[in-house]
């Protein structure tokens, strides 16, 4: 890399998880904010079977339409040539066929030797778990955002916190299901709980937590596969409903109160975590809680940046926040949730270390609420990548 030309950035988005319309939003997102005079961009798709293709460089492309949601496939730009084996005269046949010319199954693209930095702006399973991170360790090339060990942690909720509850972070009660825990059953049946020991053990853990409950993929984002239950034959759908994107599942107590976020960067020079202005999630769509329909349809729904709590409440949040980030040995960014008690108590939900970051997301927001642009948010995140060190962290 010289002072002569443009750092050139490969922004990745979509991938195999179930939140690839979340991801396109936010890799479309950041085409249009990026500082065009400082970097070349080059935008890369994983479609949903896995294949790298080239995707055009348009945001309004990777925008939701109306109520259908984007997709690297519906992007993908035709003819485009990604890896070596890919032959121009391959290419040219695909072109003028109209046809997209993808990675070859299992296989990665060439193009990392050729750009300075990688942004995997990928969500959840093959991406935000730590696997897209440890391809680039071993490719040696520099990327935004947390590492392996800290990707893999935070993507997994019940490790997650484990290690929160070792550094004294408040967290709230919870019960972990495995397949052996829980045998799968014909759909509205109840299992006999006497049938199982193991059964009987996790579910006499889980009435200990009271009902209401929340039950999610333990490695899942977005609120996909989230849902609340409110008896047994609720939990028992709910868990079924999670064991659709994830065969771990985890079960938790509902909390009461109102849900805070808080954006959080990676300090300058090895200075501490910085934290934004915490923001208050407003559910007025009438959906139950804050699912995906409220995150990214429902125009009624929103955030109150400051969140409308008290003063010491919003320090705490803040300094809490930095606490998370450093316990799981985050980097780049991050965007912890709480929740604010009615009795004034503040505990941590999870943090996410690729928050979404499409214009319907708070990350970006929450920043700007703080002073901080977009456009900034980028440019220090791309710096602080191109910065670290080769090698172990």
């Amino acid at each position: 890399m010289t002072g002569q030309r443009k750092i050139r950035v490969a922004v990745v988005f979509g991938g195999r998880g179930p939140e690839h319309p979340v991801s396109c939003m936010g890799g479309g997102n950041i085409l249009g904010a990026i500082d065009r005079t400082k970097y070349e961009v080059i935008p890369i798709g994983i479609t949903t079977d896995g294949h790298w293709v080239q995707v055009v460089d348009e945001p309004d492309r990777l925008a939701i339409e109306g109520d259908v949601l984007p997709t690297v496939e519906a992007a993908a730009v035709p003819g485009a040539q990604v890896v070596p084996w890919a032959g121009a005269d391959t290419a040219l046949a695909a072109a003028e066929a109209g046809a997209i010319v993808a990675s070859a199954p299992a296989h990665i693209p060439h193009l990392f030797g050729d750009v300075d930095v990688v942004w995997p702006v990928l969500h959840g399973p093959y991406g935000e778990d730590g696997t897209i991170q440890g391809l680039l360790e071993m490719a040696g090339v520099p990327y935004v955002g947390a590492g392996v060990l800290a990707s893999s942690v935070s993507m997994d909720k019940e490790y997650m916190k484990l290690i929160f509850k070792s550094r004294g972070l408040p967290v709230g009660p919870f019960v972990v299901v495995r397949d052996q825990d829980w045998p799968a059953t014909a759909a509205g049946e109840l299992a006999d709980a006497e049938a199982s020991p193991e059964r009987k053990r996790v579910l006499d853990e889980i009435e200990e937590l009271g009902w209401p409950l929340f039950v999610k993929p333990a490695r899942g984002g977005s609120s996909i596969g989230t849902s609340k239950a409110k008896d047994m034959a609720g939990l028992h759908e709910a868990i079924m409903l999670a064991r659709e994107y994830d065969p771990k599942v985890l079960v938790e107590r509902a909390i009461e109160g109102v849900e805070v976020e808080v954006s959080v960067l990676q300090g300058i020079d090895g200075a501490p975590p910085d934290t934004s202005l915490p923001g208050q999630l407003l559910v007025d769509g009438g959906e139950e809680f804050w699912d995906f329909e409220a995150k990214y349809l429902d125009a009624a729904s929103g955030m109150a940046i400051p969140a409308p709590i008290p003063a010491d409440a919003i320090a705490e949040i803040r300094r809490l926040a930095a606490t998370a980030f450093d316990a799981v040995s985050c980097e780049g960014l991050a965007r912890v949730d709480f929740f604010y008690t009615s009795d004034g108590r503040v505990m941590v939900n999870e943090i996410n270390t690729m928050p979404g970051l499409s214009p319907a997301s708070y990350f970006q927001k929450m920043w700007e609420a703080t002073g901080v642009t977009f456009a900034e948010v980028i440019d220090r995140l791309l710096s602080s990548a191109l910065s670290k060190r080769p090698g172990l962290r």
